[in-house]
């Protein structure tokens, strides 16, 4: 019988960013206390640009961001926000959105699969992702279990379950 498979991924969906950035602009025209602020939110080249005249201001714009991108099933650890910044008379937030693995964090997800793994079970490094693969099926199981365990600093998504 063939081996049976899966990737491990970090990918994230550029459209669900953008709903979840057009429902925090939406929420700043209209709550009270983000009224002559200057409150913005926007996609700035291919990083989201938050600015306020506050630097309370501009973070809690980018609270309002988080959450309407954990409502919609975007994990936080692939949201890279900088420092408000002073820039003139406001206070602006850089963040952008973390694709991939890198192929230290890969090389690490391997090594746990190799240490803490049903035996079997091989780990390859393929570009930007993982692939995952095993004679047997409830072994590729236990994997994504023990992946989803671990407390990575990235999001991981697992695709291509064959």
């Amino acid at each position: 019988m063939a081996d049976s498979s899966f990737d491990i991924v970090s990918k994230v969906e550029r459209q669900e960013v953008d709903n979840a950035l057009n429902q925090a602009a939406r929420e700043l025209t209209t709550r009270f206390d983000f009224k002559n602020v200057g409150a913005a939110i926007e996609w700035s080249g291919e990083k989201i640009e938050m600015r306020a005249n506050s630097e309370d201001r501009v973070n809690a714009i980018l609270d309002v961001f988080q959450t309407k991108l954990v409502k919609r099933g975007i994990s936080l650890k692939s949201l890279d926000a900088g420092e408000p910044q002073l820039s003139g008379k406001e206070y602006k937030i850089f963040a952008t959105i973390e694709e991939g693995i890198s192929q230290e964090n890969a090389k690490k997800v391997a090594k746990i699969i190799r240490d803490e793994g049903p035996k079997g079970v091989k780990a390859q490094v393929q570009g930007d992702e993982l692939r995952v693969t095993s004679k047997s099926r409830d072994d590729l199981q236990a994997i994504q279990a023990l992946v989803k365990g671990k407390d990575l600093d990235f999001a991981v998504q697992f695709v291509n379950y064959r």
